[in-house]
């Protein structure tokens, strides 16, 4: 029985592909930071982390606890991410999207590779948003300290998990491979922190969204049949070459070099 670990399980597609996993077969841990979610999973197969990934000491923390209670990690799939029509200076000093979903997406990449290379056939899928190429690292000012708005934070982290995929690949020197997926427009994630006229825009459009369980079918298929290839980039159903933008080696080096630097 595989084990799968899902960072952001306890809403939307993260949930969707934790309960599936547990149905079939496979023993779930979640990583969040809400525990009524968390609690209300219900299957005995899944396994609750209470934990704030956007606190770097919180997800090593998880890291460790992970590396400890499970000497094996089938796969690694990476939701966690909210929107933050403000911005949000974490306890840390970190601007708050950019710690939660890009550098806890990094920190549990390469901080679970021991359990991942004990697999057989390990595989990370980060979902995020390959394929889009607005928006990019702000490399003088990553913590957006001018000019914050919601969707510059949104599109400099989603830039930088496509970074991350080739960084991983470059750097880690691990067995898993690594799969960035863009699942689309999906009736999915916890529109509370929005602006009411834009909450409202959005349930609106939502009608016309992909369903849950369409948008999290492929990762199901990664996961049981993990790519041979060390990096797959996916936006919906269209495979990218490796040369697309945003993939880009040389950017995906100065981001490593950059996070490293950050978390030191």
């Amino acid at each position: 029985m595989g084990v799968v670990v899902v960072s952001g399980g306890t809403n939307g597609m993260g949930r969707a592909l934790a309960l599936g996993r547990a149905e079939r077969g496979n023993r779930v841990l979640v990583l969040g930071r809400n525990r009524e979610r968390g609690e209300a999973l219900g299957a005995s197969a899944i396994d609750f982390l209470p934990v704030d990934l956007s606190s770097v000491a919180e997800t090593r923390q998880a890291i460790a606890h992970i590396l400890t209670e499970y000497q094996v990690v089938d796969a690694l799939a990476l939701f966690a991410n909210a929107v933050a029509p403000r911005r949000i200076v974490t306890g840390e000093g970190l601007e708050r999207t950019f710690a939660l979903y890009y550098l806890s997406r990094y920190l549990l990449s390469f901080g679970l590779r021991p359990a991942l290379d004990r697999a057989i056939a390990p595989v990370i899928v980060n979902v995020a948003g390959v394929g889009v190429t607005k928006g990019g690292v702000r490399w003088s000012d990553p913590q957006l300290a001018s000019g914050y708005s919601m969707v510059s934070a949104q599109l400099q982290a989603g830039r930088a998990n496509d970074l991350l995929g080739v960084g991983f690949a470059q750097r880690s020197d691990s067995r898993a491979r690594y799969v960035l997926y863009h699942p689309g427009f999906t009736r999915s994630g916890d529109r509370s922190p929005l602006p009411l006229v834009l909450h409202g825009l959005l349930a609106a459009v939502s009608v016309t969204a992909k369903p849950i369980a369409d948008a999290v079918a492929p990762i199901h298929q990664f996961l049981d049949t993990p790519p041979a290839a060390p990096l797959t980039a996916i936006d919906r159903d269209k495979r990218l070459p490796l040369s697309f933008p945003t993939l880009d080696p040389q950017n995906a080096g100065r981001l490593m070099d950059l996070t490293e630097e950050l978390l030191t």
